[in-house]
């Protein structure tokens, strides 16, 4: 059994929640369409016609890409333009397109962190704030014999996070009562006749991110009919999701040593370095893609050096001056999001029992060539 390309977008959508994008980020459906079978997936940092070929070479129905193939609008589509040929092959093969863009970058497990985990940045918390996840009290109401079942699925699914403390809830005995209607098919009971059941209230934190995750969990499990459970708006804010990653070493390095780690870490043949190479590396920053107006956040936060891309001269002049060193190892260091992204959605299809292939772009789209 093949998943429908919604499913593997939502299996996505739990990794890189839209709502938690920058305004007017392009990101999500951006060309095709997902109201199909999907037997085969690529992932992509970029999609070029190398891509959209590598794409039809192994029958893929989609693309999931970092970066958007429509990033401003078109003022026509013409198949003797470079991007209209990908266009073209695209459409002609029916290969939708979906973006994960700063959704991706900002959620906690998504670029930043795996940036981070690579290069050994450890506790690490985001450089700038963006957002903060609201939070809801999830109450739904259970017959005894299938507490622990609705229970487990929904702190499983990511409920009951306060703090560094998980797996939080409050569970009370009570009764229910109902009276099934006509056309139902009860659970528990008969038609026309008014029941009395003993049910357990079970009541817990769900993040507004994780919210149709949870939701969708409970109702699985839970053997009711019709279920009845109420979600609440709390004052009580939840995780802060934002751009970058700051955070300790494990141990000291020199930037000179820091850098070899970089180069090695995330794959890449060459960096631009700004600083001492001599000075100690305690505290290190980074964010994927181009961030090197970030160095004061970086600086604020005690970093010694930022990890980023795209670095303009004057701003590593500026951040030289001010005792900030810059490791920028080109916009291509977000690669390492082709193998995590394929790795997550190969977990959620096999556990969803799909036979749904996900496949790991090979081609290279660094545009630079190192001499």
């Amino acid at each position: 059994m093949f998943a429908k390309g919604q499913t593997v977008i939502q299996y996505m959508e739990q990794l890189a929640p839209k709502h938690v994008a920058m305004e007017g980020d392009k990101i999500g459906l951006q060309l095709g369409s997902l109201q199909k079978e999907i037997q085969n997936v690529l992932i992509a940092l970029d999609v070029n016609e190398a891509v959209a070929d590598e794409a039809i070479a192994v029958s893929a129905d989609l693309i999931i890409a970092h970066h958007a193939i429509i990033y401003r609008p078109l003022a026509n589509l013409q198949s003797d333009t470079p991007m209209g040929k990908v266009y073209e092959k695209l459409i002609k093969n029916d290969i939708a397109v979906y973006i994960a863009h700063t959704n991706l970058d900002v959620t906690d497990g998504g670029m930043n962190d795996w940036m981070a985990e690579a290069l050994g940045i450890e506790s690490a918390a985001p450089l700038e704030d963006l957002h903060t996840d609201n939070l809801y009290k999830l109450v739904v109401f259970v017959p005894k014999d299938h507490h622990e079942k609705v229970l487990n699925a929904m702190l499983e699914a990511g409920a009951g996070a306060i703090g560094n403390y998980s797996h939080c809830s409050f569970n009370i005995e009570g009764y229910g009562t109902f009276k099934p209607g006509e056309d139902t098919d009860p659970y528990i009971g008969t038609q026309g006749k008014l029941e009395k059941v003993e049910e357990i209230r079970i009541e817990t934190i769900v993040p507004q991110s994780l919210r149709s995750k949870v939701i969708q969990a409970m109702l699985k499990q839970h053997p009711y009919e019709e279920v009845a459970y109420d979600l609440y708006p709390m004052e009580l804010k939840g995780r802060t999701l934002g751009l970058g990653r700051v955070g300790k070493l494990r141990e000291p390095v020199t930037l000179e040593d820091f850098v070899q780690r970089v180069k090695e870490r995330l794959d890449v043949p060459m960096v631009r370095v700004v600083g001492d190479l001599k000075r100690p590396v305690r505290k290190a920053a980074v964010l994927g893609g181009s961030g090197g107006r970030y160095w004061k956040q970086a600086q604020f936060r005690g970093a010694d050096v930022l990890v980023t891309g795209d670095v303009d001269y004057h701003t590593a002049q500026d951040a030289w001056m001010a005792g900030v060193a810059i490791v920028d190892p080109g916009h291509n260091a977000e690669k390492i999001m082709k193998r995590k992204v394929a790795e997550w959605l190969t977990e959620k299809l096999h556990e969803g029992k799909y036979d749904t292939k996900v496949h790991v772009s090979a081609i290279n789209t660094e545009p630079f060539v190192f001499m």
